[in-house]
């Protein structure tokens, strides 16, 4: 267990050391690159490494493709933004299969009640972010739709994949802030440290909870 226990103390290391370094910043260069991409890309060696499903090392993989995607921009500039975006759409698409093939909830009004409420919520938003997303439009409506319905089958996932449930809606609220940090900041205007905090934070630790609770109930009955 020597290799799994130092790629998820790894990861958690440098999704810190970004948390705390780069995050907040216009510009990481490389060096910001590198350590953002290595923490969700150990994330990804962690899962392969312990033997969890194939889909999460996908989805993992793939969320670390699209954070290389992003960090590669320069301030004012977005030409990886539709490539991260991909990138982060097909990660869900990966989790989305994922949900649905492990254990479900029986059906009941508190499942039901917090997936409408997250659906609707979620159109809601995009409805009123519309106006400010310009060419964009498409593209956050399908990205909007996949990640809404990765949520909501989170949901409704049995108890003992509740970090999974926690660790997908925290990433679903990390792209509702970073949504409006990339859409309705004025032009020009320098990133602000509260929101890039939080999105980071629920971002990469909802990663890392999703990871842990997508493989922690199938090593707990292995052994």
């Amino acid at each position: 267990m020597a290799g799994e226990t130092a790629a998820l103390a790894g990861a958690i290391v440098l999704g810190v050391l970004y948390w705390v370094g780069w995050c907040w910043r216009e510009d990481g260069g490389l060096p910001g690159l590198i350590v953002k991409t290595g923490s969700t890309a150990l994330l990804a060696l962690f899962a392969y490494l312990v033997g969890g499903p194939w889909l999460l090392v996908t989805g993992l993989a793939l969320s670390s493709a699209g954070d290389a995607f992003l960090a590669m921009d320069k301030p004012g500039e977005d030409k990886w933004l539709k490539p991260g975006m991909a990138a982060f759409f097909l990660a869900h698409v990966a989790y989305v299969a994922l949900f649905w093939a492990l254990p479900q909830a029986e059906r009941n009004l508190l499942n039901l009640t917090a997936q409408i409420g997250l659906v609707l919520g979620g159109v809601v938003f995009v409805r009123w972010l519309a106006p400010s997303l310009g060419p964009m439009r498409i593209p956050v409506f399908a990205y909007t739709a996949i990640i809404l319905v990765m949520g909501a089958a989170a949901l409704r996932l049995q108890p003992p994949f509740l970090l999974v449930t926690l660790g997908a809606v925290m990433f679903v609220a990390s792209d509702m802030i970073l949504s409006l940090q990339l859409f309705t900041r004025p032009p020009g205007a320098a990133k602000r440290m509260a929101p890039s905090l939080a999105v980071w934070g629920l971002y990469f630790f909802g990663q890392a909870l999703i990871a842990w609770g997508g493989v922690y109930p199938f090593l707990a009955d292995a052994n």
